[in-house]
């Protein structure tokens, strides 16, 4: 496909994709834009023949990096040797809604941002707050203890709407964002590369917060596209197989938080917020299994 349009290369990080979801991923994405576009699809399960027929068929390249490196880490390598000027990084379980991915192109070329966000729909058609705040010690703590009780606590609030999302989606104007979901995901090339990608510390969740925050702290723009929609199909992990999803949540708020609180008179702070973390953990293991 040739367009005037800048080309970019699109990673999706699959894990033991089913046959319609990864098709429906690579089949949708056509029409999202009229750039060029490279799929490469980064498969970190043990079991790859989903991944080669979808790849083969919807001439994409397939990436086996042997063993599950987690997100940030298989995006990492799908993104290397990159030469377009843009990159996505995507789940596999994302559905592109006609012209989502020219929106993004367009609203971040125009404001210069380093990333850019588009609005993630549910299967029912509700919005995820997928644009946020960065989680400040009273929005986190307040948004962890109360968001399951009190789900319309103003902590989560402010926590999920902290870049006006809920107005942005309405008025339809792009907004920033202190981060964006990694679920899809717009990056600037030479933004991303300079801070390194994706830290790998993170097997999975947070590192896009992480890379938001570290964007943020850079001079970039995270910007949300509310006119830009994909549909997430989420769920299915969790539900199978909620343990090892939950650990690997704590573990990656433990690591943001010891490294956003890493001054050696908020050791207090990072022990206290470690023994809240683990509790919670158990609670939430306590609730998935019964």
């Amino acid at each position: 496909m040739t367009s005037d349009r800048p080309a970019v290369r699109v990673v999706c990080v699959a894990y033991h994709p089913g046959v319609e979801e990864l098709t429906a991923f690579a089949t949708s994405l056509r029409t999202a834009t009229t750039a060029d576009v490279e799929l490469v699809v980064v498969d970190n399960g043990a079991d790859q023949s989903v991944a080669a027929q979808v790849a083969r068929e919807q001439g994409a390249r397939l990436v086996v990096p042997g063993r599950n490196l987690g997100y940030g880490a298989a995006a990492n390598l799908g993104t290397r040797g990159a030469t377009q000027p843009w990159l996505v990084v995507a789940n596999q379980d994302i559905v592109w809604h006609e012209g989502a991915l020219d929106a993004l192109l367009q609203a971040a070329a125009d404001s210069g941002a380093g990333s850019a966000g588009p609005t993630l729909l549910n299967t029912d058609g509700t919005r995820y707050p997928s644009a946020r705040a960065l989680p400040s010690l009273r929005l986190g703590v307040g948004h962890a203890l109360l968001v399951r009780v009190w789900p319309g606590n103003p902590w989560t609030r402010r926590y999920q709407e902290g870049a006006d999302e809920a107005e942005a989606v309405r008025d339809g104007e792009p907004r920033a964002a202190g981060w964006l979901s990694g679920a899809c995901l717009l990056l600037r090339r030479d933004a991303f590369e300079a801070l390194g990608g994706f830290d790998e510390g993170y097997f999975m969740f947070f590192e896009d917060v992480d890379l938001g925050e570290r964007l943020g702290r850079a001079g970039w723009l995270n910007l949300h596209v509310p006119a830009a929609r994909v549909t997430h199909v989420q769920g299915t992990s969790w539900k199978s197989r909620p343990a090892p999803m939950i650990r690997a949540h704590h573990a990656s708020a433990r690591r943001y938080l010891a490294r956003r609180y890493a001054r050696w008179y908020q050791l207090p702070l990072r022990v206290a917020l470690g023994l809240g973390l683990r509790l919670r953990e158990r609670l939430e293991l306590r609730r998935a299994s019964s």
